[in-house]
């Protein structure tokens, strides 16, 4: 019976590459131009059934720990999926540490002292390896881990894609140029997600992802400069005061704000009701409600309905790990996540 579902699977996936030729569509079905090898559920039922518990257990252990860990894990996975879709993807080239020879991702400036989880990481990938040797892909894992975050801190769940494999390379001038800045306008980021094939509803939907997590006061510094009597959609006066004391008094190079003082550990749709009463952290938060009539109305739709969020969160988190993977002959299943076979 197992068997027949699975060849079932193959000649439905097939079909439908054949029936729908259009770039969107083959996008979905055949998302690296390597035809007859897609993205699959349960990728690796039969070849490393331990996997996805490892996974979790290893996730669930780092967040016991440290909550803010979720948000990091999360992060990873955007990072790497958002350098170069067309060229590369998510592909794991964020982990690759620099060597002699090679120049990575890590110290480009969206990643440099912001990107942590690593250990977490190499963790994972040295406890399933000694079940499944070469089985399982660092992009995978981080795909999976990204999920297991947001189930962790009351998140919505979702079936992960697998079968990507890992690059033979990295571009730190990508990761410089294509990842969207704390500060960016509406209209940048905007452009920067519909340049790799997402929509405006899936840059809304998944800047809701700053519902939790951490930010330096570095990146915000320009939320401080706004005037004292400016106690609006834009920035909440008493929110401001709280920033000011929070980041004037201090270091603002080491120094850590809650993206959203509320429910700062916990996956809900908080953040949507911050920006609308100007309590949104980063810039490129607050942006959304104030820049664009389009996002506005997103923002104030989530912000009544959690379930919505929940539900396009799951979808755009799909399509995301759609961008441009590594998958058939190309790259490889790296041994250690950190370096090249």
């Amino acid at each position: 019976m197992a068997m027949f579902l699975a060849l079932l699977f193959v000649m439905l996936t097939l079909a439908i590459a054949t029936a729908n030729t259009s770039p969107s569509n083959m996008h979905e079905t055949c998302v690296d131009g390597n035809i007859g090898f897609v993205l699959q559920f349960n990728m690796y039922q039969n070849s490393c059934p331990e996997a996805e518990a490892i996974i979790f257990s290893w996730v669930q252990s780092a967040i016991s720990v440290d909550p803010r860990m979720a948000a990091s894990l999360l992060r990873l996975h955007f990072h790497d999926c958002f350098v170069n879709a067309i060229l590369q993807g998510c592909d794991a080239s964020v982990l690759l540490d620099d060597t002699d020879n090679f120049l990575g991702e890590k110290t480009a400036p969206p990643n440099l002292n912001s990107l942590r989880g690593f250990e977490v990481i190499d963790a994972i990938k040295s406890d399933v390896e000694s079940v499944c040797p070469g089985i399982v892909s660092c992009a995978d894992i981080l795909a999976t881990v990204a999920r297991d975050s947001v189930v962790l801190v009351r998140g919505p769940s979702w079936e992960v894609e697998m079968g990507r494999r890992d690059s033979l390379s990295a571009s730190k001038a990508a990761a410089t140029n294509n990842i969207p800045g704390p500060n960016s306008t509406v209209t940048t980021l905007v452009a920067k997600f519909q340049s790799v094939g997402l929509t405006l509803n899936d840059m809304v939907v998944l800047s809701g992802a700053h519902t939790m997590g951490k930010a330096r006061c570095t990146t915000f510094n320009s939320r401080l400069q706004e005037p004292p009597n400016s106690n609006g959609p834009d920035i909440n006066l008493d929110f401001l005061q709280t920033l000011q004391q929070l980041c004037l008094d201090s270091n603002s190079d080491t120094t850590l704000a809650e993206l959203d003082l509320v429910t700062p550990v916990t996956f809900d749709n908080q953040y949507f009701v911050n920006l609308l009463s100007g309590k949104g952290l980063l810039p490129s938060d607050q942006a959304l409600l104030t820049q664009d009539d389009r996002t506005r109305q997103i923002v104030e739709s989530y912000a009544q309905d959690q379930f919505a969020f929940f539900e396009d969160f799951k979808n755009s988190m799909l399509k995301m790990g759609r961008l441009g993977p590594l998958t058939g002959d190309s790259g490889k299943i790296r041994q250690n996540c950190r370096a090249i076979n």
